[in-house]
């Protein structure tokens, strides 16, 4: 539980640093209408929908008339879209969003829950079929899931009065039936989309559609289709633990890290008693899980394995002799625990499709980091405890004859031959006397009464071996 506690130690400095170093600056603010825009110009994912849930919160704090997205995204998780179409839906506070150049797939549904999209020229909107991380096709229970959220969020619009030959009628303002189109490939809609074809729109055709209020080539021109002269913008901005969790989910950290935990562990084994290296191990576990405890990735559980396979595979080390079934189900349980923390439990939990390369991606990325921890930790090993920087590793003093040390093997030089008494009896163990000195010995000829002369055979590493003296 030791790392838990470390997690959530992590998310208490998160939220101080956050605090700390203010996302925006407010000093500086105009008479007018009060904007607050926030960027989402990466792949929707956890850290998107942290930074719109910090953003609204912030927006509402400040009182702020309009909510500005400036989008330019390929798209994301399903989940963590649906998560902030449905902040934009009920937000009190109306959202604008400003697609400087793709809105694709996630960053459509995102759109569409908006009052107000603007495109600049060349930007589009649409391809929303869902997809895994291969870029595959997903099986139709999540396009199904997909098509309606995009009706649902269309349909949230409401509809408009509009006269047709005199008549008043009431229009949709969204077509959920083009949101739907976006999604499936199967919907004909005339004049506008074929079956057999995504709908994507252009801006031009965004706009003659109803999907877009209008074309705008920057920020400040959206203000002015509005008619909106004197505002100010407050913008959202990620503060350094934000950048910093960013940093240490990467691949090529958390591989690193994995390194460091193999590493330090291999080393706190090589020279027990001193603590440092596993300290390292322990900084490398914390910072490996916690930003991905953080966000959303890690559970309980996978933190949990994790140390139940480090107990293992101590109690395989220091308690077992060899190495069998309960080291190797620890490093099993370790290699699961690092794994899993970087899946997206989502795709076990049929919010989004399964992808195997989901699961495979990092187990390659948890494997490799770990041998190739282990074979550096090996090499170093060799290096750092004959290294004269660090003489404490080893000992390196030698116990000489001059200084008083004297080895057994020493002590017994040219014993064999030599006839003596037992003094105890050999069973086939004892004790024997020769020359008023006193030896352990075992019996070759099996029991030897106490006082039967015995003749040394051999001596090795501390023991002599006797038979009965028959001369």
């Amino acid at each position: 539980m030791a790392l838990k506690r470390f997690a959530l130690l992590f998310a208490v400095l998160a939220l101080t640093v956050s605090f700390s170093f203010s996302a925006t600056d407010t000093t500086d603010v105009l008479s007018g209408k009060l904007v607050y825009k926030i960027n989402i110009k990466e792949d929707i994912m956890p850290a998107a929908w942290r930074h719109v849930q910090r953003g609204f919160k912030e927006a509402s704090e400040l009182k702020a008339d309009i909510m500005l997205i400036h989008m330019n995204t390929y798209g994301g998780l399903v989940n963590m879209a649906d998560s902030i179409r449905t902040k934009l839906l009920n937000s009190p506070i109306p959202v604008w969003v400003f697609i400087d150049n793709q809105a694709a797939s996630a960053g459509a549904l995102i759109s569409i829950a908006a009052d107000s999209i603007y495109m600049r020229s060349g930007a589009s909107i649409g391809a929303a079929t869902v997809v895994n991380q291969a870029g595959e096709v997903a099986p139709d229970k999540f396009q199904s899931f997909m098509r309606s959220t995009m009706r649902a969020t269309a349909e949230a619009k409401g509809k408009i009065p509009i006269v047709i030959k005199g008549d008043t009628v009431m229009k949709w303002r969204r077509d959920p039936k083009i949101a739907e189109a976006m999604v499936d490939p199967s919907v004909y809609i005339e004049g506008i989309i074929d079956t057999g074809k995504v709908l994507t729109f252009t801006t031009d055709e965004a706009i003659e559609w109803g999907y877009c209020e209008g074309k705008a080539e920057s920020v400040s021109e959206i203000f002015s289709i509005n008619g909106i002269d004197e505002y100010s913008i407050v913008e959202f901005k990620p503060t350094l633990i934000d950048k910093l969790i960013g940093l240490l989910t990467s691949p090529v950290v958390s591989g690193l890290l994995i390194m460091v935990i193999v590493g330090g562990i291999y080393f706190e084994l090589q020279t027990p008693g001193i603590g440092f290296p596993l300290a390292i191990a322990v900084i490398g576990a914390v910072l490996y899980f916690a930003p991905l405890y953080v966000e959303g990735l890690a559970e309980h559980y996978e933190v949990i394995i994790f140390i139940v396979g480090l107990i293992l595979i101590a109690v395989e080390i220091f308690a077992i002799p060899g190495f069998g079934v309960i080291g190797i189900s620890g490093i099993i349980l370790v290699l699961l625990g690092l794994t899993a923390a970087m899946i997206d439990n989502d795709i076990f939990r049929d919010i989004r499709p399964f992808s195997w390369i989901e699961v495979v991606r990092p187990l390659m990325i948890v494997a490799f980091s770990l041998f190739t921890g282990l074979i550096a930790s090996i090499v170093l090993s060799k290096r750092l405890i004959s290294s004269p920087a660090f003489p404490g590793l080893a000992l390196k003093h030698s116990l000489t004859e001059e200084e008083g040390y004297i080895g057994v093997d020493k002590r017994q030089k040219g014993l064999q031959g030599k006839v003596g008494t037992a003094i105890t009896v050999l069973r086939p163990s004892g004790k024997i006397e020769i020359n008023n000195e006193i030896f352990d010995a075992v019996s070759e000829d099996g029991f030897i009464n106490k006082g039967e002369a015995v003749k040394i055979t051999k001596d090795e590493a501390g023991q002599v071996y006797v038979l009965r003296n028959k001369d």
